[in-house]
């Protein structure tokens, strides 16, 4: 089934080149269903980067989704056109007071400030704090799975010296739990970080469970016991070329950044970059939708919470 997004927007181009089924709002108002409501919350600088990857994910499952998308108010945006942002995107007081099936926070480059010198950081944990009784299930990234860690639970983020930057491989820490359904023993994501969560932060935490980790890139999926919480570390919905541009972007800034392990051929930055982590993306996505959105929210999304 396809995903639901508004007329215009240009995942419907990029992701119909792909033969992704992706429909327009105008023609899904027409269908007698009730398809998922899923909100995102962009805090990606390319956003319309950001937007083509997520819903190249949600698009790969049996069920229809209703996109939503907001960005905070609290922070200007410098890096996506001004008339796509008024046009597409809404703030969270436009939402507030309707309920979700499910809610996306992305990452976001704001990783070595403290959360609280994060100029949005207000804002996210207002909105952390509404999602508690208006969204049944919320899927952290990268630094959203700190933010929302630190935010509901206390656990600090802790700098490494050097960038996690590259494809690591990675175990199934806890195969019972429906999220890993059908994981490989070892599989690979996607990570670009400066920080990192630890696992002895996480441990005490009775509400918590460690499902996936890497010996390289340490911590990568945390899920709360009724799967209201899932955090991700990881970039999982990147792109192909992601690691590489933001590598170069690096180098052109002067911060010597260490070449993306695992993702060239022989980690020679001259290479194509060698993509390993595709169907484990698609399947965290899915896994996600069905059994943490789909099986569990209640039909009438008034009965959240």
């Amino acid at each position: 089934m396809p995903i639901t997004i508004k007329d215009g927007l240009p995942a419907i181009e990029v992701l119909g080149r792909e033969n992704i089924f992706v429909m327009p709002s105008s023609r899904a108002s027409h269908q007698d269903i009730r398809p998922l409501k899923l909100l995102i919350l962009n805090l990606m600088p390319l956003k319309i980067v950001t937007e083509n990857q997520l819903l190249r994910m949600l698009s790969n499952t049996p069920l229809q989704c209703e996109i939503e998308l907001i960005l905070p108010v609290s922070h200007v945006s410098k890096n996506t056109p001004r008339e796509h942002l008024d046009f597409f995107y809404r703030s969270f007081k436009d939402i507030k007071n309707s309920k979700f099936d499910g809610l996306i926070i992305t990452g976001a480059p704001v990783e070595t400030l403290e959360f609280e010198k994060v100029d949005y950081w207000n804002e996210i944990s207002e909105i952390m704090d509404w999602a508690q009784k208006h969204v049944y299930s919320t899927l952290y990234i990268c630094w959203a799975a700190q933010a929302g860690l630190y935010y509901h639970y206390g656990i600090p983020k802790h700098p490494v010296e050097t960038k996690i930057s590259g494809v690591f491989r990675h175990s199934v820490v806890d195969t019972r739990v429906p999220l890993v359904r059908g994981f490989d023993d070892q599989f690979y994501a996607p990570h670009s970080r400066h920080t990192e969560v630890r696992r002895e932060d996480i441990e005490g935490i009775e509400d918590l469970l460690i499902l996936s980790e890497s010996g390289d890139s340490g911590i990568y999926i945390v899920i709360s016991r009724d799967g209201r919480r899932v955090f991700t570390t990881g970039h999982s919905e990147y792109d192909p070329l992601t690691l590489k541009e933001e590598y170069e972007r690096d180098l052109k800034r002067g911060d010597n950044p260490p070449v993306p392990r695992n993702y060239f051929p022989n980690d020679n930055p001259n290479g194509y970059p060698i993509i390993k982590w595709r169907s484990h993306a698609h399947l965290l996505f899915s896994n996600w939708l069905n059994y943490y959105v789909y099986q569990q929210t209640p039909y009438d999304l008034e009965k959240i919470g």
